[in-house]
């Protein structure tokens, strides 16, 4: 039974990606929690120490996409 979802599409500069993959990435590794602002509410995600990462690449007519997935 899944509790809670929170989906956002958007179309950013790759700049603007790169810099929230940076704080994501700065946030895990300076802190054991990653924060999130969506939709008005604010989380405070505890993060252990091992971390399940799950990467998918896939190619097709319609062009690229890449998910990077993190599991606790």
């Amino acid at each position: 039974m899944e509790l809670l979802e929170i989906e956002q599409t958007q179309t950013l500069r790759r700049e603007e990606v790169a810099k929230r993959l940076h704080a994501l990435a700065d946030a895990l590794e300076r802190h054991n929690a990653v924060e999130f602002d969506r939709g008005g509410l604010h989380f405070n995600l505890k993060v252990p120490d091992e971390v399940e990462v799950q990467v998918e690449l896939e190619v097709d007519d319609d062009g690229v996409e890449l998910e990077i997935e993190l599991r606790w």
